[in-house]
């Protein structure tokens, strides 16, 4: 899609704090964090959302919740965070292109569970 951001974002049309990048995804910093740590695990392919997948995205739907969790450990060292799918406008998803959130980093005395409802 030629006017989607993340699409840009994945192709470098548009700059971003780009944390991991593989062969089939990209891991940036969300803009607007919801935690001390936000960022955005997104497919290169353009998949519109949760609701638009098709049998063959199994494979990019593992590889995005495994990069998730791999990034939490390996570069922010997190024993606990959020992995968040927001699907279509009622259900919060801002931009049409699929994308986890992950959040974490939070403090003690913090609660966590306030950040649904603004993701």
């Amino acid at each position: 899609m030629s006017d989607c951001l993340f699409c840009k974002i994945t192709k470098k049309e548009i700059s971003s704090d780009i944390v991991f990048e593989g062969v089939d995804l990209l891991v940036f910093k969300d803009v607007h964090p919801k935690a001390p740590v936000h960022v955005l695990i997104v497919p290169k392919e353009h998949i519109q959302s949760i609701a638009h997948l098709e049998k063959n995205h199994n494979e990019i739907i593992s590889k995005l919740i495994y990069t998730a969790k791999r990034v939490a450990k390996e570069t922010y060292n997190l024993t606990g965070y959020k992995l968040i799918f927001n699907v279509g406008r009622s259900g919060g998803q801002v931009i049409d292109h699929l994308h986890l959130h992950l959040l974490g980093g939070w403090s003690m005395g913090e609660d966590p569970n306030q950040v649904i409802s603004k993701v």
